[in-house]
């Protein structure tokens, strides 16, 4: 169940929290995964945690804002592999510290944007280009602030932008006979030095991580956080032939924080 042996997958910000632990989870799933991050050491750490495991991985420095950048990673993956069978885009930013609407500047829209959502739409595009003759599945991370509201416009319109264009296209593949899959997964809080950080940015200086931890649990029915396995394990079944007839979907993994 939910292997992917023989297939070359690309995961970005694959250094730490869901990306890593993607990134290992598909390899032992059988995946040559090529691990991509801003930061090249993370990136070669989780390469190298692969490789010491048995697997197959290689590292790459990525700026997902950067089309050239990417033109670089894609070149590179197929001069190593000859040919790419999934893209996980999961870089990203949190919306923590981002002024509120009274306050924020087009700048700080435009940063939040360029990362969340231009960065997933640059790959869509490089990864559709490639897989458009010989098929492949698509899984953009999102969030469940792209379904509900509660964390400022511009993360909130990034995350829902995701959604709305994985099914976008999704059905564009689908019309023009393309083999290609393509859905969006949204995680509820795990518990990821992303979120952890949130706490330098709360008004209450007196919330430790400790309270954060607390206060982000009581909001999942499920009566925990969620940790990067639990994403982890819902991407690889996307990006595995057994969601074969899944495309155009959402993929909630949220602990029931949607649910009340």
């Amino acid at each position: 169940m939910n292997r992917v042996d023989n297939k070359v997958a690309i995961i970005t910000g694959g250094g730490s929290g869901i990306g890593a632990r993607t990134s290992q989870l598909m390899a032992e799933a059988g995946a040559t995964v090529v691990v991509t991050d801003i930061n090249f050491e993370s990136a070669e750490s989780t390469s190298q945690s692969i490789i010491a495991a048995g697997g197959k991985a290689m590292a790459l420095r990525h700026d997902v804002t950067m089309n050239d950048d990417w033109e670089s990673v894609i070149e590179e993956t197929m001069l190593a592999y000859h040919h790419l069978d999934i893209l996980v885009n999961n870089a990203g930013i949190s919306g923590a510290g981002l002024p509120p609407l009274e306050e924020a500047t087009l700048e700080s829209w435009q940063t939040v944007m360029s990362i969340n959502l231009d960065s997933v739409f640059l790959g869509t595009q490089k990864a559709v280009l490639c897989m458009k003759e010989s098929g492949g599945s698509i899984v953009n991370i999102s969030s469940i602030m792209g379904l509900v509201g509660g964390a400022g416009p511009a993360y909130n319109a990034s995350k829902g932008g995701v959604r709305l264009l994985s099914k976008s296209v999704a059905v564009k593949c689908g019309e023009m006979g393309y083999p290609i899959r393509v859905n969006s997964v949204h995680p509820g809080y795990v518990w990821t030095p992303l979120v952890r950080n949130i706490v330098e940015h709360m008004e209450d200086d007196n919330i430790t991580e400790e309270g954060l931890r607390e206060m982000l649990t009581e909001k999942h029915p499920i009566g925990r956080l969620g940790t990067p396995d639990d994403i982890a394990r819902g991407i690889l079944f996307l990006a595995s032939d057994d969601s074969s007839f899944i495309t155009g979907s959402e993929l909630v993994i949220d602990g029931g924080y949607t649910a009340i």
